[in-house]
């Protein structure tokens, strides 16, 4: 089987050398150019294309990395100053976190609460300050979000409700 095989492909290799020397000097001076171009295009769509593609993103993909790391850092440091704390009491964490409300998100919250759990009503608050307060709520009272049934307003601004989870809970 193999033999045949061969012996096939050489026969048709040698149809085509013969069709290929019958060419006029121009004609195989053009069926070899257009070899050489499909060549040349076969290699730069396996080869260089991809690697080029590669090349150019990599800078983006770097920075994306390297911020992503950064956060994390900045949460692992957040984390382990949390853990160094000691521990509070729920009295504690309650009046941390009413005054936390009270300093960063003012008018636009209502606290209330039910043993372990916290409800913030939100009405127009804006995100950063919704964040700056998470956070201080979080290192701050330890508390937790438990929940969240938040929307944003045409004004861009958030309404709805965060229930937070007091230490112990």
């Amino acid at each position: 089987m193999k033999v045949q095989l061969q012996s096939q492909m050489s026969s048709q290799v040698k149809l085509l050398r013969a069709r290929f020397d019958a060419l006029a000097p121009r004609e195989r001076a053009m069926v070899l150019a257009a070899i050489v171009v499909v060549a040349l295009a076969l290699v730069w769509l396996i080869a260089i294309g991809p690697a080029l593609a590669t090349l150019r993103t990599a800078g983006d993909q770097r920075r994306a990395i390297d911020a992503q790391l950064q956060r994390m850092a900045a949460l692992r440091t957040q984390a382990q100053a949390m853990q160094s704390q000691p521990k509070q009491s729920r009295d504690e964490a309650v009046r941390q976190l009413e005054q936390t409300v009270r300093q960063r998100l003012g008018a636009s919250a209502r606290m209330t609460i039910q043993g372990d759990r916290v409800t913030v009503a939100l009405t127009g608050t804006p995100p950063d300050v919704l964040a700056q307060w998470l956070a201080q709520a979080r290192t701050a009272a330890h508390a937790m979000p438990g929940e969240a049934h938040i929307t944003r307003n045409a004004g861009g601004l958030w309404e709805g409700s965060l229930v937070l989870l007091l230490p112990g809970a």
